[in-house]
């Protein structure tokens, strides 16, 4: 009944905001067509908005779980129209809070004890509000500040309900649209289901928290606060509390005299640094997440919290990423074409030419831009949709990348309009593959490998024994099958061997049959002759 009171719900928004409007054009069944023709309500509601405006009106009137749905579609521009992405970024996951009383409760539950032992001071009052969970105040016995992170209770089943419900859509899309296996609406609902039900578990966040401590501790670039685990729980986080600007906050930025060309540079620096040095990058780095610090405004650092959602490469991918940056600014289309063949993001069969002509067609025209008005996000969302169409399967690592880089490159352009990207990031690319490919990269490797070698060399000659044994058993184990196969072969032949008798007797009859004419009684038969023929060198030939 509760499923069924939910869809009644968001059939009256699909008819309030017109988003049948969705499905015209669509090459649908005849009978579907003719259904949404029969929408009364299209005859009533008039679709005067635009259609990106509409579908981001229905997703907030819905509830948090669909606008927080409807985040994640604006990070697919692989999947969405421009105009539907570029509208639902201006969802805001600003919810009411839910009472501190209750937050408190939800506080002493899981840490099991009383917020007046486990804090010196715990403001009731919300931080902050999200559709997931909200932010207090608090500090520690020892007077540390801290921030302390609470699930909204019953999100869960909130959040299962309507991810059902958006499997149901999905389905129907699917099995309805034309495009919906190329877009695959089921899996984009399944990969939203992982990444909200991450969410939940505030243990995966602390933990990606501190990974991203660890491999920038001590850095002037990037301060990630804090984990205070004894305090942390699945639905309970503690963190230190930062003290910073918003980095949206230009103005404030430009009071305190902040260095805005090294900040936007920085931040590019930061990005290069999580893909390439440590594969592990922050990836949900909009503006809300992130701060810089008031220390130091000639040499400013950033601070990042909510790591929710992080990414990560393999070396294959960082490598192929990388060179494919490189041969695009160097305008090598037919190495660009290559390394998505050979890194098997397009199939193995694509014509390489074909494929090289466009991406040509579609990246030649940028170049006639000045180079620091090129945007590298994307230049990675033309790429992508060429080779969508030379059958490239969705590369969720590859997306979630693309997301961050159109953050941080809009980020750094908002802070610092003249911002070079390429000339930023291009030493850094460089550096890189020197370093992974060069020859101190070949003599790290060897010394790495040397200890294991030095380790195992004492245990060589019983090694080589054990694989000399181990190919003397299998030559023993391969000529007892051929002397096997050798015995089953004769004992076929000596059965077979009547038969060929027989075989050989009836083509010598039809040889006899059909060319001896003084036997009248087999001249009227020359059919079974050849019958005979086909039967005789049937028995002789076969195995």
């Amino acid at each position: 009944m509760k499923r069924l009171l939910r869809s009644v719900k968001i059939l009256r928004v699909v008819a309030r905001y017109r988003l049948d409007t969705f499905f015209d054009g669509m090459n649908l069944p005849f009978y579907l067509r003719v259904l949404l023709k029969l929408l009364p309500w299209r005859y009533m509601v008039a679709a005067d908005q635009p259609r990106g405006e509409r579908l981001r009106l229905a997703l907030e009137a819905l509830g948090p779980v669909f606008i927080k749905f409807g985040q994640m579609l604006s990070t697919r521009r692989d999947l969405l129209p421009d105009d539907v992405a570029e509208e639902l970024k201006k969802l805001q996951d600003q919810v009411p809070p839910f009472g501190g009383a209750e937050a408190q409760h939800i506080i002493e539950q899981s840490l099991g004890q009383p917020v007046s032992e486990l804090f010196a001071q715990f403001e009731q009052q919300p931080l902050a509000s999200a559709s997931v969970a909200q932010v207090h105040k608090a500090t520690l016995g020892d007077g540390r500040d801290v921030v302390v992170k609470v699930i909204r209770p019953g999100i869960e089943r909130t959040i299962q309900k309507d991810v059902a419900l958006l499997y149901s859509l999905a389905q129907i899309a699917q099995a309805i649209w034309a495009d919906g296996r190329r877009l695959r609406p089921v899996e984009v609902v399944a990969e939203y289901e992982q990444t909200i039900f991450d969410e939940l578990d505030l243990r995966k966040e602390a933990a990606n928290g501190s990974q991203l401590h660890r491999n920038f501790d001590g850095s002037d670039v990037l301060y990630i606060p804090e984990i205070y685990w004894d305090y942390t729980r699945s639905n309970v986080l503690v963190m230190e509390r930062i003290h910073g600007i918003p980095v949206a906050d230009v103005e404030q930025l430009v009071a305190q005299n902040t260095d805005m060309k090294k900040l936007a540079e920085r931040g590019v620096e930061i990005f290069f640094t999580q893909v390439f040095r440590d594969s592990f990058f922050h990836a949900d780095m909009h503006p809300g997440n992130i701060f810089v610090s008031r220390d130091n405004p000639q040499s400013p650092q950033y601070i990042a919290v909510d790591f929710g959602i992080v990414g990560s490469l393999t070396p294959e991918d960082q490598s192929y990423l990388a060179r494919n940056f490189l041969a695009f600014f160097q305008r090598d289309y037919r190495q660009v074409a290559q390394l998505h063949v050979d890194s098997g993001w397009v199939p193995s069969d694509t014509n390489v030419d074909a494929f090289e002509t466009a991406i040509r067609s579609v990246c030649e025209p940028i170049f006639e831009k000045p180079l620091k008005e090129i945007s590298f996000g994307q230049v990675l969302l033309g790429l992508f949709q060429t080779a969508r169409r030379f059958n490239m399967e969705v590369q969720p690592q590859l997306v979630l990348l693309q997301k961050t880089l159109l953050n941080i490159e809009g980020l750094g352009r908002q802070l610092y309009p003249e911002l070079d990207l390429w000339k930023t990031a291009k030493p850094f690319l460089e550096g890189w593959m020197k370093e992974r490919m060069g020859p101190k990269a070949v003599y790290r490797s060897i010394k790495q490998q040397a200890p294991d070698w030095l380790e195992k060399m004492p245990h060589m000659p019983q090694l080589v024994f054990d694989a000399l044994n181990q190919v003397r058993r299998l030559d023993d184990s391969r000529a007892r099958d051929l002397r096997a196969y050798a015995a089953a072969r004769d004992e076929l032949e000596r059965r077979h061997r009547p038969t060929r008798y027989l075989g050989v007797a009836l083509i010598l009859l039809a040889v006899v049959s059909g060319n001896d004419q003084a036997m009248d009684w087999l001249a009227s038969v020359s059919a079974a002759s050849w019958i005979a023929a086909g039967v005789g060198l049937y028995l002789v030939v076969r195995r």
